[in-house]
């Protein structure tokens, strides 16, 4: 009896094989049509999209792009704008240089003050997120005294160095950012010889986050960094109540140990707060030779990867911290390094600005609060491919037109409806139906270099469509009107339809 079964299911085997293929086929080449039930809402997202402005020496007062970045700044409207005085420029980022001496100071903020004045001016109304990640480098065992260059406009890579505090205490490290602090909150502060510096600045700062990528700058295990967290916002408590703050800011999704013993309460001093934690992705170009056609792939692959671990880190803070906050404030994508100075083309604008969109939506299905662009300005030896400005004309390109464009029509509190047709990771597209205070609407991202055409729902007919491609370049979203319910997407576009119906 057996072998008779076997001998006809043998027989049926080519029948059977053309069955599954049909199956298989109709269901990838369905793919290509949206189904959107509008009465199914499978999360009201938490996520705000931004930006943050990592200080270099293109947004000084007298840079060429110093007036069209800080434009760019005011006119996207972003709330939880995150403000980053970074390393490579000491002297645009350190407020003491040098150690006190027996009879001076050192304390010296004319080259940041102006800096800073132009953020908040141009953030003025909307949150930010102030994060004077650059320790002192003197606070630092180090074998010699770290030098730094005398012209603030000259990189200084060298000059993250220490991995052992001078001052185990941390004092010498707190009472640093008790007096910065207090420069831009309290009108000034009174240094270690009892001399009173004023500022005149009373500057509302309602996040603060504590120091960044510590595993990459002073290599901080879990343990130090969680006692200078508890050390330095204790200590700022006590000065601004009100301010919120965030910790972690890893580069790096892999240290499940770091996230693990910061999130854990126990690990903390009694009543520190556990307000935020952040960290960051970029996604990496392999090499001077990959082109926009691999890049298309790796891009997204690794986006994807990224989102894998995102969820795994949020089951992790839902364990052990469940009211904290998530944002991932850089989030952007990198050729080569900091000094890629080869000619970057005008489609890997569209490409990146694309994955930013679609991390965001991916985001936004998590609930993340926060989802933060990388970075307003870059340039040549500045990390150039992470710009979301032209540092020689001064004019938004197309990562700032898809994060203004998203800020633009997407809020927290609006309601994603279950879409279905591009949501597999590895669609050619991703679709996502949203019900907004504004009405319906419909975020379309093509992930490929080519044109993708997709049939929409009846309602769609007539939809006002705004959208960010090759075509638009360093212009705003166009808008345009669907006829009928298919949709052409252009390469690496993102759009947003406005359903009128």
């Amino acid at each position: 009896m057996n072998s008779i079964f076997l001998s006809s299911f043998i027989y049926r085997l080519p029948v059977l094989f053309l069955i599954l293929f049909c199956q298989y086929y109709s269901v990838f080449s369905q793919t290509n049509k949206i189904v959107i039930d509008w009465n199914n809402t499978v999360r009201v997202s938490k996520t705000t999209p931004t930006l943050q402005v990592v200080v270099n020496p293109m947004l000084r007062t007298k840079a060429p792009i110093h007036k069209d970045s800080f434009k760019a700044l005011k006119e996207i409207g972003a709330d939880y704008v995150r403000f980053v005085p970074w390393f490579p420029y000491p002297k645009l980022g350190v407020a003491e240089l040098e150690p006190p001496a027996q009879d001076k100071t050192f304390w010296d903020f004319s080259l940041i003050d102006p800096l800073v004045i132009d953020f908040m001016e141009a953030t003025k109304g909307h949150s930010v997120v102030m994060n004077f990640s650059t320790i002192p480098v003197w606070m630092f065992k180090t074998e010699k005294p770290v030098s730094y260059p005398d012209d603030p406009n000259v990189i200084g890579w060298e000059y993250n160095q220490g991995k052992e505090f001078r001052d185990t205490t941390l004092k010498e490290l707190t009472d640093y950012y008790v007096r910065l602090f207090s420069w831009y909150t309290k009108g000034g502060f009174t240094d270690e010889l009892g001399k009173l510096h004023q500022s005149g600045h009373y500057f509302n700062i309602p996040y603060w986050e504590v120091f960044n990528e510590p595993e990459y700058e002073h290599e901080m295990s879990p343990q130090l960094y969680t006692k200078c967290y508890d050390a330095i916002v204790t200590a700022l408590k006590k000065i601004s109540p009100a301010t919120k703050f965030i910790g972690i800011t890893l580069a790096l999704t892999t240290d499940t140990e770091f996230y693990e013993y910061f999130l854990n309460p126990n690990n903390h001093q009694k009543d520190i707060p556990l307000e935020g934690i952040s960290y960051h992705f970029y996604a990496f170009g392999a090499g001077r030779g990959q082109t926009i056609d691999q890049q298309q792939y790796s891009f997204f692959d690794q986006a994807n990867g990224f989102i894998d671990k995102v969820r795994y880190i949020e089951h992790m803070r839902k364990r052990l911290a469940p009211e904290t906050f998530t944002t991932v404030n850089e989030i952007g994508s990198i050729l080569t390094n900091h000094d890629h100075k080869d000619p970057i083309s005008p489609l890997y604008w569209n490409l990146s600005g694309a994955m930013f969109a679609y991390i965001y939506l991916e985001l936004a299905k998590l609930g993340v609060d926060v989802a933060g662009e990388s970075q307003l300005v870059g340039y040549p030896t500045q990390y150039p491919d992470v710009s979301m400005i032209n540092w020689v004309n001064g004019n938004p390109n197309a990562r700032y037109w898809v994060l203004k464009l998203l800020i633009d029509q997407f809020k927290a509190g609006d309601e994603l409806v279950k879409t279905t047709g591009m949501d597999r990771p590895n669609s050619d597209a991703a679709a996502q139906a949203f019900l907004t205070k504004k009405g319906r609407k419909l975020l379309l991202i093509n992930k490929r270099n080519r044109n993708i055409t997709l049939e929409l729902p009846k309602e769609t007919g007539g939809s006002k469509i705004n959208s960010v491609n090759v075509l638009t370049g360093e212009k705003q979203a166009s808008q345009s009107y669907l006829t009928g319910n298919k949709i052409t997407l252009k390469p690496f576009s993102v759009n947003v339809l406005e359903i009128k119906n």
